[in-house]
């Protein structure tokens, strides 16, 4: 595999590593036909993030070709080393002319390469675990409510709870009135607790689709993450939910970009223990929360932040939908130019 991002789209790559890197430790890096796909999960597997950058988004893509099996070549490497390589983005933006990222599977190194302006290169070499696919399996269509604004408008709500806050609600009334409060555990006394919560009317929204009253509740980090992303890539923001328990996907669409952040969320206090089927997929315990194996069979449904138990759904990526890009489209770029 070998691909080549030039110019402002070395700063929205470098976005997007952060982004990953408020889910989990490693970060998974497949290349395929359609682009290059960039996964994280974490530990208990609650929280699910995939960045595909189609080969119009790079000078030169080159997937690379398959292996005797016909399958591409996909590894995963240290998230911390990989965000190392990224993590001043104001310095990207200015310094950076060129980033070249390469992965050969006899060699045992993924090669990163920023070429920065006045003829200075540097070269990271990362090392690299040959894994299975990463993939999550969903069908966002199945969703019975879906919400659609400006990440500005959920910027704007967000930035007015605590950083600490672990969990938050989002609720939708019959009138179309979207709101979001701090969740509070039930067994806490009203009595001693604050509760912020911020009320959107109808129009802020691109599109409001709810049938009925509904809340879910998930955690505030992950959404945090793509949040920031969707603001400065100036895309709506989608969020397709359904019943407490039931998965809550969030995503931004763009003709050279696609993304799906996929959380977890609180089951009703009156539901079952047991794991529930969620969008046709069915999902059990792991006894283990490590996440050293790629085990997409066993599924850990309880957050490290709460003792509600929270379904997981895996989901797979739709295709982009055809609309003009904030992203620059290099001259000549596409798959092996």
């Amino acid at each position: 595999m070998k691909c080549v991002v030039i110019g402002g789209n070395v700063k929205v790559l470098g976005k997007a590593v952060h982004a990953l890197s408020r889910i989990g430790d490693e970060l998974y890096v497949e290349p395929t036909e359609n682009g290059l796909s960039l996964r994280a999960v974490n530990s208990s597997r609650s929280a699910y993030a995939c960045f595909l950058f189609a080969p119009l988004f790079f000078q030169l893509y080159e997937a690379g070709g398959p292996d005797a099996h016909g399958e591409l070549f996909r590894c995963k490497v240290l998230m911390k080393t990989f965000l190392a390589i990224f993590r001043s983005l104001p310095s990207l933006e200015k310094t950076v002319s060129k980033c070249l990222i390469s992965l050969n599977p006899r060699a045992s190194r993924l090669v990163v390469q920023l070429h920065y302006k006045y003829g200075v290169t540097k070269t990271h070499n990362l090392s690299f675990q040959e894994c299975e696919l990463l993939q999550a399996i969903f069908d966002k269509q199945l969703c019975t409510s879906t919400l659609c604004a400006s990440a500005r408008v959920l910027v704007d709500a967000v930035v007015h709870f605590p950083v600490t806050l672990a969990e938050v609600t989002l609720g939708v009334g019959p009138s179309g009135k979207v709101s979001l409060r701090n969740y509070v555990d039930e067994e806490t006394e009203p009595s001693k607790t604050m509760v912020t919560e911020l009320c959107l009317s109808e129009d802020e929204f691109q599109d409001v689709r709810v049938p009925q009253e509904t809340q879910v509740t998930f955690c505030l980090k992950e959404f945090r993450g793509l949040l920031s992303f969707a603001e400065s890539s100036n895309l709506p923001l989608s969020i397709h939910f359904d019943t407490p328990g039931r998965p809550a996907v969030f995503s931004l669409e763009d003709p050279l970009l696609e993304v799906h952040l996929v959380l977890a969320t609180l089951a009703d206090s009156n539901a079952s223990s047991q794991a529930q089927t969620a969008n046709g997929a069915c999902h059990k315990c792991a006894a283990d929360e490590d996440f050293a194996v790629d085990d997409l069979e066993s599924y850990m449904i309880a957050m490290e932040t709460t003792t509600v138990p929270l379904p997981v759904l895996w989901v797979s990526a739709d295709t982009v939908a055809g609309q003009s890009s904030p992203y620059s489209q290099p001259r000549g770029a596409g798959r092996g130019q």
